[in-house]
């Protein structure tokens, strides 16, 4: 029977696909510690949208970032015995699509718009902004000189696109109206 529990975390380190022990604080670990986060949130977007389509999108979505997460948990300098799954142009091409394909019914902008509007859209605003936040960590990594691939950043970019403009879509087929942000003078 498998355990859950390992108790090799338990003095706060673990270990990479690859085998090379980190501490739980390791920038690594943060990245794809946010996309699993991410990756809920999406989870909740799904449950709360009564839209097979998209419901079939965000699954979709959630399968590319279990590959940027088990790319992420990867040490670089080792060599990995198992296949993982890569990202690739096209996907961040069909992010592209589905994003041109909502933004053909959803009215024009005019204003920031505040998030809100219904749970689904609002939870897709969360989702938008820990998307950011894994980009960040991301170009953070970068720049400590750890191994990014670019198509991971291309695809948290675009991913945080889609997502603000899914919630906009999720308020319109849902007849709730947008909330512009009206700046105090």
């Amino acid at each position: 029977m498998f355990k859950i529990y390992t108790k090799t975390g338990d003095k706060g380190g673990t270990s990479l696909i690859g085998g090379v022990r980190v501490p739980k604080s390791h920038i690594r670990i943060e990245s794809y510690g946010t996309v699993d986060e991410l990756n809920s949130y999406i989870g909740m977007v799904s449950d709360m949208v009564n839209n097979e389509a998209i419901i079939e999108e965000l699954r979709e979505i959630q399968d590319r970032l279990f590959t940027v997460g088990s790319a992420l948990a990867t040490n670089p300098d080792k060599e990995v015995k198992m296949k993982l799954p890569d990202l690739h142009d096209t996907d961040i091409t069909w992010l592209e699509e589905r994003i041109d394909k909502m933004n053909e019914v959803l009215p024009e902008m005019r204003s920031f718009i505040l998030p809100g509007g219904n749970l689904a859209s609002s939870t897709c605003h969360v989702a938008r902004c820990v998307c950011r936040r894994a980009e960040r960590i991301c170009v953070a990594m970068q720049e400590e000189g750890e191994f990014m691939p670019q198509q991971i950043l291309s695809y948290l970019n675009r991913l945080s696109d889609y997502l603000f403009v899914l919630s906009r879509y999720i308020s319109h087929i849902n007849n709730a109206a947008e909330m512009p942000w009206r700046a105090r003078m």
